[in-house]
């Protein structure tokens, strides 16, 4: 069971996994000239405040996602949310196209321990973002 603590005091409240996914965050992408030629998308808008770019390398004969690593320009929540998606969408194998395809916010939002109210939009901007690298992949396929 997660422990909750509040992060200021008296407002929103984190779940350990997502404070361990903000400070420890997986898949990070440290250098994008290393993306080379997985397939990219890219949601969101400086102007609100979160933009996330996703890239992804899938196996052409599985459709399996091999490899999946982010950037976000955004909250503590959108951070954790993508982290946690890379995780999601790469264990055991990596997860198939449809079956990511098929993933939800709230998938995201169950395996955090969910977010506070306020913060469950960060979990759509790396579904999102997946979506649209996976578009980009079967524009690429043809």
């Amino acid at each position: 069971m997660n422990d909750v603590t509040s992060c200021d005091g008296g407002g929103w409240i984190y779940s350990d996994t997502v404070k361990d996914h903000f400070f420890r965050p997986r898949n990070f992408m440290d250098d994008e000239g290393a993306a080379g030629d997985m397939a990219v998308g890219v949601v969101g808008s400086p102007a609100c405040g979160d933009v996330m770019k996703v890239w992804v390398r899938i196996n052409p004969a599985t459709e399996r996602i091999t490899e999946m690593k982010w950037k976000t320009f955004g909250c503590a929540s959108a951070i954790a949310s993508t982290s946690m998606l890379s995780v999601m969408v790469t264990e055991d194998g990596g997860m198939t196209l449809d079956a990511a395809q098929k993933l939800r916010p709230q998938d995201i939002l169950s395996r955090l321990g969910g977010l506070p109210p306020r913060k469950v939009h960060c979990s759509v901007l790396g579904d999102q973002a997946l979506r649209a690298a996976i578009d980009d992949w079967m524009r690429r396929i043809g």
